[in-house]
């Protein structure tokens, strides 16, 4: 009984974060963008906006030009966690070729998650300019990841036995075997953990790169460079 509700609260998990993120994008693109400001110096042509907002989606090149320090620890904990997330998918499955050499890095990758999180805590802590523009919610949001973060090292690097019940429960969500009826208390935390990271992300502050996409400030070109309007 214990995996079936385990199950049902990480799918409905992920119907809230779908539903969510259509409905947050379907509102950005609503809104009317009466003042198309560009950043300046800004691309004159669709390719260079496309090229543009990649820099910013992928390298941060906004927070590099600002905060070194910060774009750092952001980077890190961003590419990390895609990987970490990418690495999830071999619990589903046997791991395709091009899965399978992440496999072996998970406790470097753990540790490069939790320490940039660690990292970006205790500097929105201790430096007055991050603290001042601070509000609760920042903070709630880096202890929220480190505990999932560190249910999942517990579950994935300190637990085999727990990690081999979580491998059959990934499984048996998508009915490729049975669920466990009373899963490990270390799979429990993780995936209730996990389930509320979906379900509020979309409603939350975390939900930031959808909307780089329409920010007329990133995703305009300046037309006065183009009198053909490309």
């Amino acid at each position: 009984m214990g995996g079936w509700l385990l199950a049902a609260a990480l799918w409905l998990a992920l119907g809230l974060l779908v539903v969510g993120v259509a409905g947050r994008l379907v509102t950005y693109l609503r809104t009317p963008q009466r003042l198309p400001l560009p950043l300046a110096p800004a691309p004159t042509g669709w390719a260079g906006v496309a090229a543009r907002l990649a820099l910013e989606l992928f390298a941060f090149r906004s927070l590099y030009r600002a905060d070194r320090m910060g774009w750092l620890l952001g980077w890190v904990f961003h590419a990390s966690l895609a990987l970490v997330v990418v690495r999830h998918l071999w619990l589903l499955a046997e791991p395709p070729a091009w899965i399978a050499p992440l496999v072996p890095l998970g406790p470097w990758l753990s540790a490069a998650l939790a320490g940039s999180l660690l990292a970006l805590l205790v500097r929105r802590v201790i430096a007055a300019r991050l603290r001042y523009i601070s509000v609760p919610s920042d903070y709630l949001w880096l202890v929220y990841l480190l505990g999932l973060v560190g249910s999942g090292v517990v579950l994935g690097h300190l637990r085999p036995q727990a990690l081999a019940e979580g491998i059959a429960f990934s499984r048996g969500l998508l009915g490729a075997g049975a669920l466990p009826s009373a899963p490990d208390p270390a799979l429990w935390v993780h995936g209730l953990l996990a389930a509320g990271l979906l379900g509020i992300f979309p409603f939350s502050k975390l939900l930031h790169a959808p909307g780089l996409l329409v920010t007329p400030t990133f995703a305009a070109r300046d037309r006065r460079g183009s009198s053909s309007g490309g």
